[in-house]
């Protein structure tokens, strides 16, 4: 393997427009303005308020990562430093007669970070993910599971609603378990012109990638608990018969999978902390007692595999988390649970965390942990460890298998047949990323790139 480095390979940006830039100065103006109220108006206990304030935050990340990090007394200690440091903070504000500054102060510094998130969003060029026509289908399969997102394929009559309009549906019923994607193959031997499925995304994704193989329109029913998928798609999420209206009504567009290991991927793959978490078997009954539990030994070390992560020649060596998408989340969601603004750059993208202590989770509060957060887009990832088989988390489903695990993008391979009417995805919303906006205010020419370390 290619000796260690920790890198992060600079994004390409737009160019910024007049207006970007002043509302960064603008912005910058703001918190100079928030700052200076505080200093101004409490006279000679500005200064200290303002330290107070920034101690503050930085006692409650450390109480927050001994929180997770410790069992016991020290963790009972520090869930009560996380309630006992802004019960202090607002007292002493109070005592020195200062809540209404410190009310204007915050306002001022929400209407910077207003400022700051509308300088940051960069409008994308095309305007969306391309639609295309989409031809009639005359033998639409679907699969829809009655225990997805707490019985929504009854409570929205999505059997009797989609053989009205013509589908065939197979309904996953039982507690044996059923082989989805042989149901799925077998529609397909019997001539299906277009798979869907109505259920989970990790349901979603094995079907998908038998439609993909197929060349086939994929339809996605939004009737799980999450619906990540569809949320990405634009789709109604609040009523899923709504998405049916693709097999009569419909356009497609031309999304990417992911691959890992040879099974397909609709949203991300995770490793280590949180891989091993879901493979638990208490994890199903109670999801924070157990995250809980394993935490401690997860974020020590003391538990789960070595990872090593190599993108290109970038090599990430020990990190706790790791998440691989299919196309790259926000810049703010680390965790994969929000949305992606496109599902057609060809990219997967791959987020790295690794804090070892409280100093290095305050570290990445102030972005002096320079090996805490990585961010990378790519289109081939390989994941080693020092164990033979690891946990992977696929859309949900939890998994082992061998290493090394190697994950790759299939750009625009599957056809998804969306209705012309949806609600759509909505504008990203940028990270507050302050680095990035004082390139963007006070730099001469285009802002650099930003690059999280």
């Amino acid at each position: 393997m290619p000796s260690s480095t920790n890198r992060v390979s600079p994004t390409p940006t737009q160019p910024a427009t007049k207006a970007q830039v002043w509302l960064a100065r603008g912005a910058f103006a703001l918190l100079v303005a928030s700052a200076a109220t505080l200093v101004i108006f409490a006279e000679g206990s500005g200064l200290a308020m303002i330290g107070v304030g920034a101690g503050a935050v930085v006692a409650f990340v450390a109480a927050a990562y001994w929180f997770l990090a410790h069992r016991g007394v020290l963790r009972i200690a520090a869930a009560a430093l996380m309630i006992i440091v802004p019960v202090v903070v607002l007292v002493l504000y109070i005592r020195e007669g200062l809540l209404w500054v410190a009310v204007l102060s915050l306002v001022l510094l929400a209407l910077a970070g207003v400022a700051a998130g509308a300088a940051l969003k960069v409008q994308d060029a095309a305007g969306g993910m391309r639609t295309y026509d989409a031809k009639p289908v005359t033998r639409p399969f679907l699969v829809m599971n009655p225990r997805s997102g707490g019985g929504k394929v009854a409570r929205f009559e999505l059997k009797e609603k989609a053989e009205a309009m013509g589908a065939e549906v197979a309904v996953l019923e039982g507690p044996e378990l059923i082989d989805v994607a042989a149901l799925a193959r077998d529609a397909v031997a019997r001539g299906a012109d277009l798979l869907g499925v109505a259920g989970g995304d990790g349901t979603q994704a094995l079907v998908a990638g038998i439609a993909a193989e197929h060349d086939l329109p994929f339809l996605v029913i939004s009737a799980g608990t999450r619906n990540h998928f569809a949320l990405d798609l634009g789709l109604d999420r609040v009523d899923p018969a709504t998405c049916l209206a693709g097999l009569t009504d419909g356009v497609e567009l031309r999304v990417d999978l992911g691959v890992i290991g040879g099974r397909t991927f609709v949203n991300n793959a995770s490793f280590g902390a949180y891989a091993q978490i879901v493979q638990s078997p208490a994890y199903r009954d109670d999801k924070t007692r157990t995250a809980l539990n394993l935490l401690p030994d997860l974020l020590a070390g003391h538990r789960g595999a070595r990872l090593t992560v190599q993108v290109g020649d970038v090599t990430v060596v020990g990190p706790q988390a790791v998440l691989v998408s299919n196309d790259p989340y926000g810049s703010t969601d680390l965790a994969g649970l929000g949305r992606r603004a496109r599902l057609d750059h060809g990219m997967l993208g791959l987020v790295t965390i690794s804090v070892r202590n409280a100093r290095q989770a305050i570290g990445l509060l102030r972005r002096t942990h320079q090996h805490g957060l990585t961010r990378f887009d790519a289109t081939d990832i390989v994941i080693y460890a020092d164990q033979a088989e690891i946990p992977v988390g696929i859309d949900g489903e939890a998994i082992a298998m061998p290493t090394p695990v190697r994950c790759t993008s299939l750009p625009h391979a599957l056809r998804v047949r969306v209705p012309k009417q949806r609600p759509g995805v909505p504008a990203a919303k940028p990270a507050l990323d302050w680095v990035q906006l004082r390139r963007l205010a006070f730099a001469r020419g285009s802002p650099r790139p930003s690059t999280t370390p």
